[in-house]
């Protein structure tokens, strides 16, 4: 089977969806013959939205993510991006491990799509000063990775990746190494951020609390092949301070009926790896 073609489209008044998948699946060629690893993908995402993707692992999240990035490309099915300001990057990306340049000191990875890009020392250096203060890094800017704590490491991929500018930004599990107090912090700081910016976000994660915490709209894919289970609508407001909003007992209800979703997929993807079910 061929690929086909991802397009991107002028944006319109009248059509205000940033990413437009219709019909998309991935089909990897094995040893064993073909795996399928997205099946039939049917999603749209406005512009600015905060969408957030669970699932249980190998259900393709990854691989979804890394096809609206251009790493992969798909097997059938349509992709339209909405095409970027002139200038602006389409996207950029925050992965789960540590991503840094470890010869590059904090402020030089923080400004290196800037300099790729060409813009003007001024710029950078404005827009670099913003985004590591946004973080709290402002006085590590000379440092070097080895020389920061693994949530200060991933504070420079977000300064980073919104120092860039991207139209899109894609955040695959940013947050899952980390202990539960500075994944509190960086959940605020990366919200913070966001609600500066309004970037269109497409974050998965594999925890439903983090989910509804930081979502507009939440995908629950099923376990392998990966489909779109169910779509939920996130409904409380903005600014989300993250303790308060978990002390509400709307957000529990809603916690425990996507968690009710995902548990079955959880349960069939353990039942695939352990031989029982296909």
């Amino acid at each position: 089977m061929t690929a086909a073609l991802a397009t991107q489209t002028a944006a319109t008044a009248a059509d205000d969806v940033k990413i437009r998948i219709k019909g998309l699946s991935k089909v990897f060629e094995t040893r064993n013959g073909p795996f399928t690893a997205l099946d039939t993908i049917n999603l749209e995402i406005p512009t600015g939205c905060f969408f957030m993707i669970v699932g249980p692992s190998g259900c393709g999240k990854t691989t979804l993510l890394r096809i609206l990035a251009g790493l992969d490309e798909h097997t059938s099915g349509t992709l339209e991006i909405t095409a970027p300001a002139q200038g602006r990057p389409s996207n950029s990306m925050v992965f789960q491990g540590d991503s840094l340049f470890p010869w590059m000191t904090v402020w030089d990875n923080a400004a290196y799509g800037l300099k790729i890009r060409g813009l003007p020392r001024a710029t950078i250096k404005e827009t670099v000063g913003h985004y590591l203060s946004r973080v709290g890094l402002s006085q590590f800017h000379d440092s070097y990775p080895h020389q920061l704590s693994g949530g200060m490491r991933q504070r420079v991929s977000i300064a980073r990746a919104f120092a860039n500018d991207p139209d899109i930004l894609l955040m695959d599990e940013p947050f899952s190494a980390l202990d539960e107090q500075n994944k509190v912090l960086l959940q605020e700081e990366l919200l913070r951020i966001w609600e500066e910016t309004r970037k269109t976000v497409m974050f998965i994660t594999h925890s439903v609390d983090e989910a509804v915490t930081m979502g507009d709209r939440i995908m629950v894919m099923t376990a392998h092949p990966g489909r779109a289970k169910i779509m939920v609508d996130v409904p409380f407001a903005r600014p989300r301070p993250v303790l308060e909003l978990r002390a509400q007992p709307a957000y529990g209800e809603l916690v425990y009926n996507i968690w009710g979703h995902l548990r079955d997929e959880v349960q069939r993807a353990r039942a695939q790896d352990e031989g029982r079910v296909k």
